[in-house]
Parts: structure tokens; sequence; C-alpha cells
């Protein structure tokens, strides 16, 4: 018998769904809502080779997750059939460190985390509480960003600051993208046929936001996020790691207040703050063909951040075997890729360029035979790895 979970991932104007059947791992719908609250909303929707589309006002996510109901009734497959409703949850804190039955006390707990992430856990809030409406009858379960961080030492987690602010406030490294981390470093191991827990892992999960990680024997001991995911690498839109100097500066110089800075380096930073709007890094490798200056710039900036975090992370494990590259500009920019393995020539890693192909979507060796460390591409799969948590958590709780 098939066991469809349905997995749920809202952001404050979108809903992305899919509902896979983890015994098989078939992918049976997908779909995404886009423009809630916006006044020209719609619904894409994919199932059994078709997609359909629906255009019309979304007010709020009760009404999305109305439309996404309405969606599977009108093509298919019925969402009754779902046995259990997994939603992605950006930040548990440190209470919530391992995927978790969402009950009234766990939405309370979420509301008030709502501070560390107020871009993120707000809409999933509100998607949880909509989706219980819509789906009243099977459990619905929280997945955690930070849960795969967790584990980290508190030398990683603790910034130098006051120590009685930083409790008082829970300031602290949390990391996110722990749900894709997990995953491909598990699937890395069986794809080599190695025991995850004897090898020392780097995976760059390099996509629109970006992030990287140091994982011992399975378990996370280093990760570039931080308190917020605006830490870090160089990303889409996102600075990274910057001088928090910056802040009283540009307040003092530029009269920005803290929410004006904060949108400054979330939203127009990064590939495009530094290469004129261009996030895209198929238009960045355009602009740099054509001479672009500063896309080219932007490509070294990025390629410096992630090699220096590497570099770092060798160092933190001591004896690495696997690098790993994973998300859209991972898996599919082998000139990224190239580029930052060259960088690291000096410890003996090193790519066989017939293996280094773009768009890899199986499990691919791409590092020469001599190499030192092994170099992989491997797909994530964030909703399967969802799907599979959650029932974990619903198995358990029978």
């Amino acid at each position: 018998m098939p066991t469809p979970i349905l997995v749920l991932n809202c952001g404050s104007s979108s809903v992305k769904y899919q509902m896979i059947d983890v015994d098989s791992e078939a992918v049976l719908a997908s779909g995404l809502v886009e423009k809630i609250g916006l006044g020209d909303g719609n619904i894409t929707h994919k199932t059994n080779g078709a997609e359909y589309r629906i255009d019309e006002n979304i007010e709020d996510h009760t009404e999305a997750l109305a439309l996404v109901t309405r969606a599977f009734k009108t093509w298919g497959p019925p969402i009754e059939s779902a046995v259990a409703v997994g939603h992605r949850t950006v930040h548990g804190g440190e209470t919530y460190r391992e995927t978790t039955l969402i009950t009234d006390a766990v939405i309370q707990g979420l509301t008030e985390l709502a501070g560390l992430a107020p871009l993120h856990n707000p809409p999933a809030i509100d998607g949880i509480k909509a989706a219980q409406t819509a789906l009243p009858n099977v459990p619905h379960v929280a997945i955690f960003d930070t849960a795969f961080f967790s584990t980290l030492p508190a030398e990683a987690y603790t910034y130098a600051i006051d120590r009685a602010t930083a409790e008082k406030y829970h300031i602290r490294k949390y990391g996110f993208h722990g749900t894709s981390h997990s995953y491909v470093s598990k699937k890395a191991a069986e794809f080599l046929g190695l025991d995850l827990g004897a090898i020392n892992q780097i995976v760059c999960h390099l996509g629109n936001g970006a992030s990287v990680s140091a994982i011992r024997g399975g378990v996370a001991v280093d990760t570039s996020m931080g308190l917020t995911p605006l830490a870090g690498l160089v990303m889409g839109t996102r600075s990274g790691d910057i001088d928090p100097g910056v802040f009283a500066y540009l307040e003092r110089e530029a009269g920005l207040d803290a929410a004006a800075v904060d949108t400054l380096l979330n939203k127009h930073s990064g590939m495009a703050g530094l290469a004129d709007g261009s996030s895209d890094f198929r238009d960045l490798w355009t602009k740099v063909e054509a001479g672009d200056a500063h896309a080219a710039l932007a490509l070294d900036v990025y390629i410096h951040r992630l090699v220096s975090y590497i570099g770092s992370y060798l160092a933190v494990l001591g004896h690495t075997d696997l690098l790993v590259f994973t998300a859209g500009v991972g898996e599919n920019d082998e000139r990224i890729r190239a580029r930052v393995v060259d960088r690291l020539a000096g410890f003996g890693i090193r790519l066989a360029a017939a293996r280094n192909t773009p768009r890899n979507r199986v499990p691919t060796l791409i590092s020469s035979d001599d190499s030192t460390v092994k170099v992989l591409v491997i797909p994530t799969n964030e909703e399967l790895a969802m799907a599979r948590e959650t029932y974990q958590v619903i198995r358990a709780a029978r």
C-alpha cells in the first residue's frame, strides 16, 4: 500500500507542496501557490505528467490551502489519501532539536520564536493553521531547518558577545538548510558504499541561499549560517558575512535605520548587489563573457568566500574524505565547481574534467582518481527527506 505524505513549504507570499509516496519515493503531485495577498495570485498543479493552473485573488494562507485542496480534488490524487502533512519550519531555536509532532503547545512555541526568524516562521505558522483546517484528521509534523545543526559544539555555536545578553535573547549560531545537508551527506555515503559514521564531509549547498557545513561521522560540527540565514557565504541577494560595524556606520553616515540596513543586506546585496541586479548564475556568466567587470568581480568574491570556508573546515575536521556540491548552483554549474576545486589544488584535491559535466541529475563522482578528497555532486531532495522524517515521527507516535 502506498504511504502518501503531503509536504508543505510556506513562504510569506507562496506555498510550495509535494505529495510523495515514501514507500516508492514517487512524487504523486507537486505545485506552487504564488502571490498570496498580492491581488493576482495563482496556483500551478502537476500530476501524472500534466500541468494545470488557476488564476485568482488569494488573500491569505487559509485561502491558499483551500486552493491547494481544490486542485487535488479537481486533478488528483485525492488529498484525503495523505496519511500526514510535513511542514518545513525554518527556525526551531534551542527548543526544537528534531522533527516534532505539531500540537497547540508547539504552535505557541513557534510563535514565541518568531523574532528569531521574522521572515520565515510567521508564514510557516499561518500555513500550519491553514493546513490543519484543510486536513483536520491527519497528524501534522514540523521539520526544522535548524535541527540538524543542534549538534554543533559550544565552541562553534557561541558568539563572543556579552554572555548575559546572548543568553537572554538566545543569540547563537543555529545554522539552516539542515534538511538538505542531512539528506545529501547520507546520500553521498550511500552512493560510495561508505559507513556514514566513519567519514568526514564538507557539504556545499549552493543555491540562491547558500551554506556550507562540516560533518564528522554524520554529525554536524560547524556551518556557515548563524543566528539567521544572512551569515556565511555570498548568496543571490544576501551579503553573507560582513563587518557588523556596517550597521552603525550606515546609520551614522547614510541615515539608514536598522530595518533599512537589514533590507539592504538581505534583499539588495550578494550577487545581485555586486552585479547590478543579476543573481542568476546563467546571466552572470553571460555578462562575464561579454566583458562585464562587475559580474566578473561578483564571481571572484563568491569563489573566494566559499573557498575560505572550505579551507577552514578542512582544518576543523582534520581529515576530510568527501567534498560534496548540491542545490541549484552546486548541481548545475560545472564552472563554479571547477574554479573552487582549482583553488584547493594545494590540498591535493583535483577534478577529472571529463566527469565534471553540467546539470547533474544523479549522484556523480567528479574528482580524479588521485585526488586526496573525493569530490561529488549529489542532487538534494529536501521534500523527500521531509516526507521520510514526517513518516518516522507518525510511525513512532502510533
